[in-house]
C-alpha cells in the first residue's frame, strides 16, 4: 500500500479576533496561498531540513493583543479630539492602537510572532472627510500632538509606526470614495483611502455609474493592490505591475489637495505649466512627513481588456534577457504593459512555483535552455487593438534575435493567476521558521549587471540563503532589480542584521534605496549618504516650512528629523 505524501499542517483557518496574528496575517483573512509540493522538497533540500522540522510549528501569533501601555494624552485632549471627529471614530484600546501602528515588513511579522510590541500612538482616530482633518490638524499643532498617516497598512517600510506616540489618523475607514470621472479630461477625483480594487471596479463601470462613453482603468496594479490605497501609492512613490507602459504612481497624478501645519492647499489642474518647480511633484513621495494627502485627481486610461496580448518567452541567458529587453524599451515601437524578465535561479525555482510538469523543464533543457542559465521572461501589451499587436509582434522579434523561445501566452497567464497571491505564503513558511523578504533598487542599463552579482554575493554569502531576482519595471535608460531571499532564520536580530547588510549591498553596487516601496524609517539612516548633503538640506527645509512644530510623521520618516 502507497504511503500517503507528507504535507505539513498548513494554516486554514483565518485568525482569531484580536490576535497578533490577525495583525501581521497578509492580505484576506480567510484566503490563504500554501507552497507547491515542488517548492516544499525545494525548501527542505536547501535548508537541509526533513519532514520532521515540519511537524511542529513555532511562534504563530494566536495570543489576545496586550499592550498594558496607559494613553499619554491628557484627558481634555482625548475629549477634543472626539468632538472633531466623533467619538465613535476615536478608539484607545490595546488592539486598535497596535493593530494600527503595524505595516508588513518581515521584522514586524518577527516580533508581534513573538508578542513584540513597539512604539505605538496614544489613539486612533478615523476622519470621516477632509473638513475633520483640517480641524484635527490645527488642533494637533496647537497642542503639539504627533500625528502619524495609516490607511492601508501594506508598507513594508515601517512607515506605519508612531515613534512618539500621539495619533494614529486611519485615512481608509471613511475617505475611500471615487469622486468624479471627467471624461473630457480623462481624470478622477478621488479620496486618497480607496482601495485598489474599488478604484478600479469603479472606474471599469464608469458609463453605468457616471455615464461616461468608456470605461476607464487607475492602470496601477502593485502586488499589495487589493489592500493599499490610491493615497498610499502616491506618497510613497509606488508602482504598479503595469507601469512600463502606464506609468507609475508619480506619472499618473494630475493634481493634490493637501492639509499641513502650515496650511491647506490644492495644486493647479494643468497638464502642463511653466511656472516654477512644481509644488505638485514636491508632495509626491512625501510620506506624510509634509501633511496629509486629502483628495487627488489622477489620471485615467481606457479600458480595453479585449484587446490585451499575452506573451512569454525563455532565453538562453540573463545577458540575452538584459540586452533583449533594453532593446525593447529603446525601440520606440511602443511599449508592453507588464513587462518581466526573471534571472536563471528565480527562473528555476518560479517554475517549481508554478507547478510546471517535468516533460517541459525536459524539452526546455533538449532545445538548450539549461537549468540555472535560462532566463524566463513574460507580460502583455494593452491599449488599442491595432497597437497590441503590434508591439507584441515587435517584442516577439526582437527576442527570437537573441536567442528566445516563444512558451506562447502561458507562463503570462500562470504569473497573472497568482499575481497578487505570493505574499500569502509567507505566514505558512514562518510558521516553520522560514522567512521570505524582498528589496529592490533602480538602475540604469550600464550598472546593472555590476548591482545583480554584487547583491546576489553578499545574499549567497549566508550559508543556505536562496536569493530570486527578477526586473519588472523598465524604461529606456533602465529598470528596478527586485531581490526575494529566503532564508531558515526565526530570530529578530539575525534577520535586522542581514536585511540592513543587504542595503549596505545595494547602496555599495551603485543602486537606488528605493524604487517603488518608499523610504518610510527603515531605509532611512542611508538617505544622506545616498542623496548627499545639499539634497537633504532641501528637504529639510521643506519639513520645516510645512511642519514648523514637527508633528507630522515624526521619528525619522525620510530620514528628515
Amino acid at each position: 500500500m502507497k504511503s500517503k505524501k507528507f504535507r505539513p499542517d498548513w494554516t486554514e483557518k483565518a485568525p482569531a479576533a484580536g490576535t497578533y496574528r490577525s495583525i501581521f496575517k497578509y492580505g484576506d483573512p480567510d484566503s490563504f496561498k500554501h507552497p507547491s509540493d515542488a517548492w516544499y522538497k525545494m525548501i527542505k533540500q536547501d535548508f537541509h531540513l526533513g519532514d520532521e522540522h515540519f511537524l511542529s510549528k513555532g511562534k504563530e501569533g494566536l495570543e489576545q493583543v496586550s499592550l498594558n501601555r496607559s494613553v499619554s494624552l491628557k484627558p481634555h485632549q482625548v475629549e477634543a479630539i472626539k468632538a472633531i471627529v466623533g467619538k465613535e471614530n476615536v478608539a484607545l484600546d490595546d488592539f486598535s492602537r497596535v493593530q494600527y501602528a503595524s505595516g508588513k515588513t518581515t521584522e514586524e511579522m518577527l516580533e508581534l510572532r513573538h508578542g513584540i510590541i513597539r512604539e505605538v500612538a496614544d489613539a486612533v482616530v478615523h476622519p470621516r472627510d477632509k473638513h475633520d482633518v483640517q480641524k484635527l490638524m490645527e488642533y494637533c499643532d496647537k497642542e503639539l500632538i504627533p500625528v502619524t498617516v495609516f490607511s492601508g497598512g501594506s508598507s513594508v517600510n515601517f512607515g506605519c509606526r508612531p515613534v512618539k506616540g500621539g495619533i494614529s489618523l486611519v485615512m481608509s475607514t471613511h475617505m475611500n470614495k471615487l469622486l468624479e470621472v471627467n471624461e473630457l479630461n480623462q481624470t478622477a477625483r478621488v479620496q486618497p483611502g480607496m482601495f485598489g480594487p474599488s478604484y478600479e471596479d469603479v472606474l471599469n463601470k464608469a458609463p453605468e455609474l457616471f455615464k461616461t462613453k468608456y470605461r476607464y482603468t487607475c492602470g496601477h496594479f502593485p502586488q499589495s493592490f487589493e489592500y493599499s490605497t490610491v493615497g498610499g501609492w502616491i506618497v510613497t512613490l509606488g508602482s504598479g505591475q503595469a507601469s512600463t507602459y502606464y506609468g507609475d504612481a508619480y506619472d499618473i497624478v494630475f493634481s493634490q489637495e493637501y492639509v499641513t501645519p502650515a496650511g491647506t492647499f490644492k495644486t493647479l489642474d494643468y497638464p502642463a505649466t511653466a511656472t516654477g518647480p512644481k509644488v505638485n511633484d514636491i508632495m509626491k513621495g512625501s510620506e506624510g512627513a509634509f501633511g496629509i494627502l486629502v483628495e487627488v485627481t489622477m489620471k485615467v486610461f481606457r479600458y480595453m481588456p479585449e484587446n490585451r496580448e499575452r506573451f512569454s518567452f525563455m532565453y538562453p541567458t540573463w545577458e540575452a534577457a538584459v540586452n533583449a529587453s533594453r532593446e525593447i524599451m529603446q525601440s520606440e515601437f511602443g511599449k508592453p504593459a507588464i513587462y518581466r524578465i526573471s534571472d536563471p535561479e528565480e527562473t528555476d525555482r518560479g517554475l517549481k512555483l508554478y507547478g510546471v510538469p517535468d516533460i517541459v523543464d525536459k524539452f526546455l533543457s533538449l532545445k538548450g535552455f539549461k537549468s540555472m542559465k535560462r532566463c524566463l521572461s513574460l507580460g502583455n501589451v494593452e491599449g488599442e487593438r491595432d497597437y497590441t499587436r503590434l508591439v507584441a509582434q515587435k517584442i516577439k522579434t526582437v527576442a527570437r534575435k537573441h536567442g528566445a523561445i516563444s512558451l506562447g501566452s502561458y507562463a503570462a497567464r500562470k504569473w497573472e493567476h497568482t499575481r497578487y497571491k505570493e505574499p500569502y505564503m509567507r505566514e505558512d513558511l514562518g510558521d516553520y521558521g522560514i522567512l521570505i523578504d524582498t528589496l529592490e533598487a533602480a538602475v540604469t542599463w550600464d550598472n546593472l549587471h555590476r548591482l545583480h552579482e554584487g547583491v546576489r554575493a553578499y545574499i549567497k554569502s549566508r550559508p543556505d540563503t536562496m536569493c530570486l531576482t527578477h526586473a519588472s519595471h523598465f524604461y529606456p535608460q533602465g529598470t528596478n532589480l527586485y531581490f526575494i531571499f529566503i532564508a531558515h532564520m526565526d530570530d529578530p536580530e539575525e534577520f535586522r542584521k542581514f536585511q540592513r547588510g543587504i542595503i549596505d549591498s545595494i547602496q555599495k553596487h551603485g543602486g537606488s534605496l528605493s524604487h517603488h516601496h518608499g523610504v518610510g524609517r527603515m531605509i532611512s539612516p542611508w538617505m544622506e549618504t545616498h542623496l548627499g548633503k545639499e539634497q537633504m538640506a532641501v528637504l529639510r527645509s521643506l519639513k520645516k516650512h510645512f511642519d514648523p512644530h514637527g508633528i507630522m510623521n515624526p521619528g525619522g520618516q525620510l530620514g528628515l528629523d
